[in-house]
């Protein structure tokens, strides 16, 4: 094989790996059981929920959140209407009395 053969395949085969390491799977295109299951199993993924918006979505329990963050409820679209997911947020401090 030439060099003139090996720098294509090779630019080829870089973009192709570029371009799968930037998928994010769409929340859109699973079902709730899904989307909870890929969570559970990943215990934090990056989830794309429509045209321009992505989140991070963790475990309930476990220490995926970095402090003082801890996992807090969201609700997220999948085939099967609205999936409840948890997504790292600072606490609320001021609970009324």
């Amino acid at each position: 094989m030439s060099i003139r053969q090996i720098v294509p395949v090779t630019a080829a085969i870089m973009l192709a790996a570029t371009g799968l390491a930037n998928a994010r799977p769409d929340t859109r295109t699973m079902s709730c059981g899904q989307l909870r299951q890929l969570i559970q199993s990943h215990r934090a993924v990056v989830l794309t929920t429509g045209p321009n918006t992505y989140d991070r979505y963790v475990r309930q329990f476990g220490n995926e959140c970095d402090w003082p963050e801890v996992p807090m409820s969201a609700y997220v679209p999948t085939l099967d209407g609205h999936c409840p997911v948890y997504r790292c947020e600072e606490p609320v401090a001021n609970f009324p009395n």
